[in-house]
């Protein structure tokens, strides 16, 4: 018989000593529910209305600056520049004063500069502003992954892939609304305010049910370097974010190049791929909850993978079309499995793998449309592509360490 059997007191004092040192964890699962879970939508809807509604604003920006097609695409590294610098940082600062103030603060500072990214007219002003949305934008994405993770962990079910659901369909309402305004002769200034607004009340609708912690009970607020299997996971969130980065950038150009598609339809390709992602997303709570996160991931990465070689080997629109959406069915669940994959392992605090994790993922976007331009230029497009798909092999094959028991 052990001491704390033997002593009531004793007993009373381990577990005091006990809850004390996750009070994160205990609080979180007793208060979560829906008003956290539809809170989590809200902001994951959010971080896609504001990332996309600056696409629609890219061609006004680079007539106002009066910038060349080069000094354009180093002006636009400043946002990525800005969202390298705080995702490795957003866990430490969420574990000390909550997904919350993290979430409204980031919001806060989208709205300040989305409008000043629609009426900025010299480099160095647009430099800056893009380097704060973009700051704002990736303490955004992993605040809300944080959050995502705590919430799943206490529902005690699949939850992540329609989390991530929310986003693309943000995506797809923040440029539909911004192209929309301005569309109908709606000013740049205009068309960003609206947008800003839209986002100010959705935020203040869905902050009751954010977080005020930022951790999940197992400790550690302060920064550190990725190990063990985070490092795994944050090199196959690398390669597909990377792969979804060259659907953005080069699924039109395959199409018109490689398969005789003229340009003005040439969006065909890369919105085939955002709707079979966005309809994988909204199922794979369901898909996963009933086999299992490893087959999901596995069979994803097969799929994606299959996709990318249909469309680089086969020389119709159509093959190169339904590659596309493969690609999209395949991706769809892979990066919300591994984030949680990052929220449920033991080797680092969830926060600090969910900061690792993006901060790799979105080195994958960074690194994409330079790397597969690269290799274009030295041998073809297709090869890019089915190079792509052999990466997503190795993401398929890694499936039953990545996704641990899942």
């Amino acid at each position: 018989m052990s001491e704390s059997e033997s002593n009531p007191i004793a007993a009373q004092t381990v577990d005091a000593a006990s809850a004390a040192a996750a009070p994160s964890s205990r609080a979180g699962s007793a208060t979560i529910g829906a008003s956290e879970r539809l809170s989590t939508r809200i902001a994951f809807f959010i971080a896609g209305l504001a990332m996309a509604a600056w696409a629609p604003l890219v061609p006004y920006a680079k007539a106002r600056t009066g910038v060349d097609d080069g000094t354009l695409g180093l002006l636009l590294l400043a946002l990525g520049a800005g969202s390298m610098a705080t995702m490795p940082l957003t866990g430490a600062i969420a574990a000390r004063y909550g997904c919350r103030r993290v979430i409204l603060f980031a919001s806060a500072v989208v709205c300040a500069t989305l409008p000043l990214l629609a009426q900025l007219s010299t480099v160095p002003s647009m430099a800056l502003a893009l380097f704060g949305f973009g700051a704002a934008i990736g303490s955004i994405d992993v605040a809300i992954n944080i959050q995502a993770v705590i919430v799943e962990k206490a529902s005690g079910r699949a939850l992540m892939s329609g989390f991530h659901g929310f986003f693309s369909v943000g995506g797809i309402a923040g440029a539909g609304l911004a192209s929309a305004l301005l569309w109908f002769q709606a000013t740049p200034l205009t068309a960003a305010m609206s947008v800003a607004m839209l986002l100010a009340l959705l935020m203040l609708f869905g902050s009751r049910g954010l977080l005020r912690y930022g951790d999940d009970g197992q400790g550690g607020s302060m920064f550190v370097l990725p190990h063990g299997i985070v490092i795994l996971i944050g090199v196959l969130c690398f390669i597909v974010f990377l792969a979804e980065g060259a659907m953005l950038d080069w699924s039109a150009l395959l199409l018109v190049s490689g398969r005789g598609v003229q340009p003005a339809v040439a969006g065909i390709g890369y919105a085939v791929f955002a709707l079979a992602m966005t309809v994988g997303r909204f199922s794979g709570d369901r898909i996963v909850q009933r086999f299992g996160a490893r087959p999901v991931l596995a069979l994803g990465g097969a799929c994606a993978a299959a996709g990318f070689l249909l469309a680089a080997l086969l020389p119709w629109a159509w093959a190169t079309l339904l590659g596309f959406a493969l690609v999209g069915i395949g991706c769809s669940n892979i990066v919300p499995i591994l984030f949680s994959a990052a929220g449920n392992q033991k080797a680092m605090p969830a926060g600090a793998a969910v900061s690792a994790v993006s901060t790799l993922g979105y080195a994958g976007i960074l690194a994409g449309p330079a790397g597969i331009g690269w290799i274009a230029k030295v041998a073809s497009l297709p090869l890019a592509f089915v190079l792509l798909g052999v990466a997503l092999v190795v993401v398929a094959a890694s499936a039953r360490i990545a996704a641990g028991r899942g």
